[in-house]
């Protein structure tokens, strides 16, 4: 237990606003937190109950707390956030992003000004664009603007020393000033239309371009017309892939995606309705945080160290606790208002879902990344004390409604990940309804029967999802069979049932142990056992579906026989009905926004 005499500090302590600091007992900073209410938030770590297996190994180390009362919740904001930048707490969220945001840098002091790359000191004179996401973002707008503006881009020594116009002015991405085959003027405005470009006014110089290309036709200067022409169909192209007419304003979408231990934060730029780019962050997480615990952590890191610029709105997946201080504190940060929104509409809507959709990918993608996998196997061998980490896992799990359509799914994991290509599902039968030791027991015995022949290759070590009763199962199958050498671990909720509290059972003494929540073999553990019962809900879903024999539009609420009539004739399968989006779903006769709505959860419920 703690040395730490919570009763007596707590019961002195304010409620107003402020800051609390958490020392270990060397007079080490073990973590730093914002409140609204002091008391109220600090008591909340000695509660009896409720906390995480990380919050209470954060406050077994506690010896001593300080405050910092301030006058309202954006200065307790801030000054969380100079502190964590200060100290860098190791209990605390850390963005570790050292690496410079790039610029388009235009010498405007030049006679013939140059458009280039930039990344570090603002020094040179000229201005900055930017920041931007990443180098690739920036060399594609200069390609744009070199093929629709032709602002020259070549280095000054280069440029100096022509005497002949260079490739880029044959191709057309280059209107020649080195040997003075643009006069001055019209130099002047090409600069002055790519200034307007990168501050974000496409839709202010489309309107000058349509303007000057009428002007021209007008006066039958039928060449300069056609130069507009392509000029603007160029900047219309770019809004049609990139983004979606009339939408316009600056804002970063943030999507977050937390999974066994790890949190991904995925943050999308968006300039003028065009995606200029993303990046992908993993904050490591301390103690347990939810999307939200980390969302409300990440936003003052990223938004307030000095290298991002704030946009107008910052859309995110949900709104975090704090989020009208943060608010505030960016507001005052930028000198504007700035927006945090959660709900949004159109295109917005369809930003944030690819912005979800990119974070949950990416965190599996770097769950299952060989570096990670090898921290993680090498912990797991020393758990189960092992002579080497393992290269081959199996998991099995049961999924069935009230004993109807039961199916057991067996996943393979290696050293790199998931093989799915050696996944397998059963379909059990003759058992009694609900009997999960015996439809383990069914499922166990075709496995292993054939990996006994010789007809595949044994794990190292084979889970199951369950307790004494699965696991005995199991034993008394390999046992069966004469296999040997493969460990057998159980994987029980425990008594919680929440993540990170779960129970392992030794196949071979029947022992039971519980592993810390920040332990990377139970991540792994997690990892492999939720993949197993995501294959088994998976299968047991479609053998259900398949017994019944309906069509998945039927129990939809509010769609009845016509109404399923119009959808399929309007998407012609009932796969499409299940493909199609809300805005494509209001478009079928007889079916509103609200029920679209209800269509497409209900169907996409079936699916996940």
């Amino acid at each position: 237990m703690t040395d730490f005499d919570a009763e007596s500090y707590l019961k002195n302590l304010t409620t107003r606003p402020g800051v609390y600091q958490m020392y270990g007992k060397e007079g080490d900073l073990l973590y730093v937190g914002k409140a609204k209410n002091l008391k109220n938030r600090v008591t909340s770590y000695f509660r009896a109950s409720g906390l995480t297996a990380k919050t209470m190994a954060l406050v077994n180390r506690i010896r001593d707390i300080q405050v910092t009362v301030t006058s309202t919740e954006v200065d307790a904001l801030l000054l969380e956030h100079n502190l964590i930048k200060e100290h860098r707490p190791p209990y605390n969220i850390s963005l570790k992003d050292d690496k410079s945001y790039p610029y388009i840098y235009l010498s405007t002091h030049d006679r013939w000004p140059r458009l280039a790359l930039h990344r570090g000191p603002k020094r040179r004179k000229g201005e900055y664009f930017g920041p931007y996401p990443s180098a690739g973002a920036v060399r594609s707008t200069l390609h744009l603007l070199q093929k629709v503006l032709k602002v020259r881009q070549c280095q000054d020594s280069y440029f100096r020393n022509r005497s002949r116009p260079c490739l880029q002015y044959q191709i057309g991405r280059c209107s020649g000033p080195c040997v003075g085959l643009v006069s001055d003027e019209d130099y002047a405005e090409q600069v002055e239309k790519t200034d307007l470009f990168l501050t974000g006014k496409s839709q202010e110089l489309m309107g000058r371009l349509a303007d000057e290309m009428e002007s021209a036709s007008t006066d039958l200067r039928f060449e300069e017309a056609a130069e507009r022409r392509d000029q603007l169909m160029q900047l219309q192209k770019v809004q049609t892939v990139q983004g979606i007419e009339g939408v316009r304003g600056n804002l970063d979408v943030l999507a977050v995606s937390v999974a066994n231990g790890s949190a991904c934060v995925q943050v999308l730029f968006i300039r003028e309705a065009r995606v200029l780019g993303s990046r992908t962050y993993y904050p490591p997480t301390r103690l347990d945080e939810d999307a939200n615990a980390v969302l409300e952590a990440f936003m003052p890191l990223f938004y307030l160290s000095g290298k991002q610029v704030i946009p107008h709105e910052i859309i995110v997946t949900d709104l975090p606790e704090g989020a009208g201080p943060l608010a505030e504190a960016l507001s005052i940060r930028a000198g504007r208002k700035v927006e945090i929104r959660s709900k949004v509409r159109e295109a917005r809507a369809r930003w944030l879902e690819m912005a979800q959709q990119t974070s949950d990918t990416n965190l599996t993608a770097h769950l299952s990344g060989k570096q990670t996998m090898a921290g993680r196997l090498e912990s797991l061998r020393r758990e189960l004390d092992l002579d080497a980490p393992p290269t081959r896992m199996e998991c099995f799990d049961i999924s069935h409604s009230s004993g109807e359509a039961t199916v057991a799914s067996c996943v393979v994991f290696d050293n790199t990940g998931p093989r799915k290509a050696d996944y397998r599902k059963f379909n059990v039968e003759g058992i009694q309804p609900g009997d999960d030791y015996a439809a383990m027991q069914q499922a166990l015995e075709r496995r292993y029967k054939r990996l006994a022949a010789g007809e595949g290759s044994l794990p190292d070590v084979l889970f199951i999802d369950g307790g004494k009763g699965q696991v005995s199962q199991a034993m008394s199958v390999l046992g069966h069979y004469g296999i040997e050498n493969v460990r057998v671990l159980g994987v029980a909720k425990g008594t919680t049932r929440k993540a990170g509290f779960e129970t392992l059972v030794d196949g071979e003494t029947g022992k039971e142990s519980v592993l810390r929540g920040d332990n990377p073999a139970l991540h792994l553990i997690q990892q492999i056992r939720d993949e197993a019962h995501r294959f088994a809900i998976t299968g047991h879903r479609a053998r259900r579906a398949k017994a019944r024999k309906t069509s998945t539009l039927e129990g939809i609420p509010g769609v009845g026989a016509k109404r399923r009539r119009e959808l399929l004739r309007h998407f012609g399968s009932a796969s499409g009905v299940s493909g199609a989006r809300v805005e494509e779903l209001c478009k079928v006769e007889g079916i509103n926004s609200s029920l679209a709505q209800t269509i497409y959860d209900h169907l996409h419920s079936i699916n996940d």
